[in-house]
């Protein structure tokens, strides 16, 4: 009995090694791969930057058919105190997704601040309204 528990402890031993040798084999690789996080992000951001500008343009097309609804004190984009023309409210005021066009407002209006823009036209939304 005493040998029968003695072999089933050596093969439990043999496993053991075989298993280190594998997590140390796996730990050998992981560390020579090194994944550079930095490249990972920023080709995830580039990716969501060409997706929404593609869904922008899929949504909000260049010539609207509808006409713009009444403007009153402004026309402001939506939500921020940044001066626009009729067709850039208009344009983002047909973004049928209410936080999408938040976010498109807040961007288009914090590129203006920086860019120093006294009033954004159409032009300057298309290439701000880009993530």
């Amino acid at each position: 009995m005493t040998e029968k528990i003695e072999r089933k402890l050596e093969g439990l031993d043999e496993r053991l090694r075989m298993l280190e040798s594998a997590l140390a084999g796996l730990l050998e690789r992981l560390d020579r791969q090194q994944l550079d996080t930095t490249k990972s992000t920023d080709r995830i951001k580039e990716w969501v930057t060409q997706f929404v500008a593609l869904r922008l343009q899929q949504l909000v097309p260049e010539g609207c058919e509808h006409p713009a609804g009444p403007e009153a004190g402004g026309p402001y984009l939506d939500g921020t105190t940044v001066p626009c023309t009729e067709e850039v409210a208009h344009r983002v005021g047909r973004i049928p997704i209410p936080f999408v066009r938040q976010m498109v407002a807040r961007k288009v209006a914090e590129s203006a601040r920086q860019d120093q823009i006294s009033r954004v036209d159409i032009t300057y939304f298309e290439k701000a309204a880009t993530f």
